[in-house]
């Protein structure tokens, strides 16, 4: 190849273009940030650091990465921007300097059971188009290969013009999907108990159908008693067998009920879309009570759990069929896929291979691709969003994270820290928020916010190297560098909790006894079989508390107060101390204002244009009538008790005339998981991930169990707040409880009276128990990568 002859005309004096190398912020005043000011560098990976809710994602994702993204949404057409999400412009004075934003965070994927690894990262599309080019037998196009498509075929006549008279013809069409027309897809079928659906010896009149929201009185209730297609009066025992087919079975049919054109649809498929069709976590308490209670799941017969139809199945390349492809192993599929020599489709073997190997490169090669993707961790969900990028041929972005270390053990975060590096030196600006010691250590820039959380924040404390930053005296310098010792004694165990012949997802019949009455610790790389293990295999029943990784689900309605149950006995003493009904004493029911019904602002909607909300003019934000406001508690009324933070609340109910014990407990509990600085009505969307965590183990805390299993509690937790979590480890376990943390973090292993380690590997490489022991006896064999970690960590 030539090349044309460059003639250097560079100068000594810098282009102006040049000149951009500063992303400016000025003024910022998002949640809690205080007229924040900062430069961060452009092409470089800067690191935010602070207490949890400091401050941190209300800098770098609330403004800088939301104001990117409203300016690109901004280039579209006004009919385009109407089906994108519409942003409102920042609280901030200036940002300057902007490039595109890619945002990789740690929100779950959609719960949605459709939804696989494959499907979410493309692979299963690629996949479809190599088996509809190489299967034998050929079957058909991509689509033959999907479980969301169904076969359907249809006839009949068709009109259409030509030569300036309507002609009518006979059309055929026929679409080969690849869903199993059994489960429709889903992989698994279900079996209602029809027990549970209605009480027989009652008539319908009569409240025989125990469905939640089938009640006599309500909407579905009147429809199924109105129908005409059987007696309301009559016993369901006594119904023909053609009234219980419609009671159950029929199909959507047009009714009319009191003069309201409706549609009648059978019991059982009005339950299967309304209830059974959607992810069970994310149903309502008592609805998702009712489907346990009612309906068992099982894997489909007919497919065998792939999803797929007999016939998309039977074509193979090399005797794999799709669904042998999509359950193995990515990091055996990666393989499998190298040795496919095919010039044909040489380019779409290329392009898979690069995707699968960055499964590997990610440390995500234990998964496979028909894993539903709501099954997987926050950090899982955040790496299997990176990969997209990992291979983009796109410079001088700026890429947002939030915590890309969590869910990774001190193993695994080398390797992340080196993809990081990788994006940085491909000329892109790297912005993370991120309190792992290891991580902060390779950071060009650092900007610490703080110097507390809430209120005590949103202040820079400190910008520069993390030398500096050592030296700086702020909480995150005094920190940085602690490290947790071994203890020098170790509880006694008062039990065991036996487990044996585990075998769930990857676990090779795996024997292990955890001793109770004491602080265990299960570690492991990822995926190495940890959360199979403890929540697979420990029975979640009596005495079993078990506080997840899953995010609390709530509305700009939702608070502390609303979801940790604390507004209930708040509620109670201010209708007792005042002669009134405690349904006033709430937001959303009877108290609620009416021009805002108790959201406290008024929402405009622009259309394609962001919404403006406005302080509602009639409560002034206060969200109560103010008739419910003249009625006082202690001096106070209700909407300044909910106005106070956690720790000026506890002093509140805790004596004097507004003392309630039952308030003063549920406060304690928040106080204890370091949440004192949070005021009781402040909205839960809000919050940020490390308080949203500890927000609900202050909620678990106060569940009657023996045994509480935490998964990675410190997820979002500052190493200042790590202290303070093992404190309240040690409290827990000293009351008499039994403890077992999931955890990665090496202060929590030190820190353990017992560790059960997992591995040696991910995946088919893990699933084993490869050492049982006290801490001191894991440093002192250093037989695996945990025990080379912490001896590290600990300078042994």
């Amino acid at each position: 190849m030539t090349m044309a002859p460059r003639t250097d005309t560079r100068s000594a004096t810098p282009h102006v273009a040049d000149t951009h190398d500063l992303i400016r912020v000025y003024g910022a005043r998002e949640n809690n940030l205080k007229d924040v000011s900062v430069e961060i560098p452009k092409r470089r990976l800067t690191v935010f650091t602070g207490v949890s809710g400091s401050g941190k994602s209300s800098l770098v994702f609330s403004t800088i990465a939301a104001e990117s993204q409203r300016l690109i949404n901004e280039t579209y057409s006004a009919f385009v921007q109407g089906f994108m999400p519409t942003l409102a412009r920042p609280e901030v004075d200036v940002l300057d300097g902007l490039t595109t934003a890619i945002v990789v965070d740690q929100e779950r994927m959609g719960p949605n059971p459709r939804s696989t690894v494959g499907t979410v990262t493309d692979a299963n599309a690629m996949l479809r188009i190599l088996f509809s080019r190489l299967g034998r037998p050929h079957i058909g196009s991509p689509q033959a290969f999907s479980f969301n498509v169904a076969s359907i075929s249809g006839a009949g006549a068709v009109k259409f013009e030509r030569g300036g008279k309507t002609v009518k013809e006979r059309r055929e069409f026929n679409v080969t999907g690849g869903m199993c027309p059994r489960c429709e897809g889903m992989g698994r079928t279900s079996d209602i108990d029809l027990s549970q659906l209605y009480d027989d010896s009652k008539s319908l009149n009569e409240g025989a159908l125990t469905i939640p929201g089938y009640s006599v009185d309500g909407w579905y209730g009147r429809i199924f008693s109105g129908s005409g297609f059987f007696d309301p009066d009559k016993p369901i025992r006594d119904f023909t067998e053609k009234e219980l087919h419609d009671l159950l079975h029929r199909e959507p049919t047009k009714i009319k009920v009191d003069n309201i054109n409706l549609t009648y649809e059978g019991l059982i498929p009005r339950i299967q879309k309304s209830m059974l069709s959607k992810d069970k976590e994310a149903l309502q308490p008592h609805v998702r009570a009712f489907v346990e209670r009612a309906v068992k799941f099982m894997t489909c017969p007919e497919c065998g759990g792939t999803r797929l139809s007999e016939a998309a199945r039977s074509s193979k390349i090399e005797g794999i069929s799709i669904a042998d492809a999509c359950a193995m192993q990515i990091s055996d599929l990666a393989d499998w896929v190298r040795g496919l020599d095919e010039p044909s489709v040489a380019p779409l073997l290329t392009t898979l291979q690069q995707l699968l190997d960055s499964f590997v490169e990610i440390g995500l090669g234990y998964l496979s691709l028909d894993r539903a993707s709501g099954t997987l961790s926050g950090g899982e969900a955040q790496r299997v969003k990176m990969i997209r990028h990992l291979g983009s041929s796109l410079t001088d972005v700026t890429y947002v994270f939030d915590e890309p270390t969590t869910g990774l053990h001190p193993h695994d975060i080398q390797r992340m820290n080196g993809l990081l590096l990788r994006l940085r030196d491909k000329g892109n600006t790297v912005l993370v928020v991120e309190h792992k010691p290891e991580m902060i250590a390779i950071a060009d820039h650092v900007v610490d916010l703080g110097p507390g959380a809430g209120t005590a924040g949103g202040m820079v404390c400190f910008e520069g190297t993390v030398e500096g930053l050592r030296a700086g005296g702020t909480v995150t310098g005094r920190h940085i560098d602690d490290r947790a010792a071994l203890k020098k004694s170790v509880r006694t165990p008062t039990g065991t909790l036996e487990i044996r012949g585990a075998t769930a997802n990857n676990l090779r019949d795996v024997d292990v006894d955890i001793p109770l009455g004491v602080l265990v610790v299960v570690t492991g790389v990822a995926g190495s079989g940890k959360s199979s293990l403890i929540h697979g295999s420990i029975p979640a029943g009596a005495g079993v508390v078990s506080v997840d990784q899953g995010g609390i689900r709530g509305s700009r309605r939702s608070n502390p107060a609303t979801y940790t149950g604390l507004l209930d006995p708040i509620r109670k003493a201010f209708a007792k101390a005042n002669g009134v009904k405690p349904a006033l004493f709430s937001a959303n029911s009877e108290g609620a204002c009416p021009t805002c019904n108790g959201a406290g602002v008024i929402y405009m909607d622009l259309a394609m244009m962001a919404g403006v909300s406005t302080t509602c003019e009639e409560c002034e934000g206060k969200r109560f009538q103010a008739a419910v406001l003249e009625h006082k508690l202690g001096g106070r009324d209700i909407s300044e008790v909910l106005a106070m933070p956690v720790e000026e609340a506890q002093e509140f109910f805790g004596s004097g005339e507004a003392r309630t014990p039952a308030a003063r407990a549920i406060l304690d509990r928040l106080a204890d998981v370091g949440l004192g600085y949070l005021t009781l009505g402040q909205p839960l969307t809000t919050l940020s991930g490390g308080e949203r965590q500890r927000l609900k183990l202050a909620t678990h805390m106060g569940d009657k169990g023996g045994v509480y299993v935490l998964d990675e509690p410190t997820t979002g937790l500052h190493l200042a707040d790590v202290e303070q979590l093992l404190g309240l480890l040690d409290r827990l376990v000293d009351s008499g409880k039994s403890v077992i943390v999931i955890e990665h973090h090496q202060a929590v292993m030190a820190h353990a009276d017992w560790i059960v380690d997992l591995g040696p590997g991910a995946g088919h490489d893990g699933g084993r128990i490869v050492f049982e022991g006290t801490p001191a006896d894991l440093v002192a064999a250093r037989s695996t990568l945990t025990g080379e970690h912490l001896a590290a960590y600990v300078g042994a």
